[in-house]
């Protein structure tokens, strides 16, 4: 069991602000060792300033974030190097993080010459290449003569040459068609078992998250709005926001694949400037009532390890409930309610 292997990664309290924008604010957050946790969510949730915070690439605003029982905060820059080895990132766009005018093996050794790592601890090219599933020939290659699948795998490689126990991924499959898509969820997943890798894959749609997650954390307004397990959030979602994902609709235009699906809900999300009073979520909201509009709903405990914060939930899971007894009576009939 994934909670027998402890926590890797704890946050606290934890907020990143820009200037007024409150990007990320107030999250706390378990993360267990060898756990594939997905966080989904609208761009502009803060999903990956709260994937960089958690890497210190971006510094919080307040609160903690403990690492093997170690406030990152309170290290030394010597340990800071450390983990920032152990704690690795792969870019939603890959050929931005990788220079064009480097051959790919030299970018996969690069993380070693950074870092001071003696030979006897390198991967080599070769070894690098097959770990994510690519020939030896595209060593000789540049950024731009890969595919789209190619320079994600590259990505990933890179990440992996320094061993890490950690990596965010900030939208794996973005831009990417159907297979190529899947061929990148099949290898991480492989990846994720093979070495005992903690992810946290971040995505605009359940979908992705669906096939890897162990848990799922929905995001909005830099808060979560809900958090359980994979399963629970998708057979009996307790918040209005996670069943509005739930049914997204897809563009299939492919002209459109890096956009993110339509959700069935009026208006977009609010500025995190001056995000909404009482539950953030209520402008958009088909439960909303007027204790909505004052008072805050805190994440509480829907069922173990499933937590959602609606003042509604149980209407909301009811009405999931109502749905799918409909479906499941036989055509003609009608149920009594």
């Amino acid at each position: 069991m994934i909670a027998d292997r402890g926590t890797l990664i704890s946050l606290r309290n934890l907020r990143t602000s820009f200037g007024e924008v409150r990007a990320v604010d107030g999250v706390n957050l378990d993360i267990a060792r060898g756990e594939v946790l997905g966080l989904v969510g609208e761009s502009g949730s803060g999903k990956t300033t709260l994937g960089k915070t958690i890497l210190h690439l971006v510094r919080p605003t307040d609160g903690t974030i403990m690492y093997e029982g170690r406030d990152i905060g309170q290290m030394t820059r010597s340990e800071i190097r450390k983990f920032r080895g152990n704690a690795q990132m792969v870019f939603q766009d890959p050929y931005s993080s990788l220079s064009p005018r480097l051959r790919i093996s030299y970018l996969l050794v690069e993380p070693y010459k950074i870092n001071d790592i003696p030979i006897a601890k390198q991967f080599s090219v070769a070894e690098l290449l097959e770990m994510v599933e690519l020939s030896p020939e595209l060593a000789t290659k540049y950024p731009h003569e890969l595919s789209g699948g190619q320079a994600r795998r590259i990505g990933i490689a890179r990440a992996l040459a320094l061993q890490p126990d950690f990596l965010v991924f900030d939208e794996p499959t973005s831009g990417l068609d159907v297979s190529a898509a899947a061929a990148v969820l099949n290898l991480m997943k492989d990846l994720s078992k093979r070495l005992g890798l903690t992810y946290l894959v971040i995505s605009h749609t359940l979908s992705v998250v669906s096939y890897l997650a162990d848990r799922v954390a929905v995001m909005y307004l830099g808060q979560f709005v809900e958090l359980g397990p994979t399963d629970r959030i998708f057979d009996e979602a307790a918040h209005p926001y996670s069943r509005a994902l739930l049914a997204a609709v897809s563009d299939t235009d492919p002209r459109r694949r890096n956009e993110a699906p339509a959700l069935l809900l009026p208006g977009e999300i609010p500025s995190p400037k001056h995000p909404p009073p009482g539950c953030r979520f209520h402008t958009r909201c088909p439960y909303m009532e007027d204790r909505c509009q004052t008072e805050v709903p805190l994440l509480g405990e829907v069922e173990r390890s499933h937590f959602a914060a609606c003042h509604f939930w149980r209407e909301v899971q009811a009405d999931i409930s109502g749905q799918r007894a409909r479906r499941r009576a036989p055509q003609g009939q009608t149920l009594l309610t």
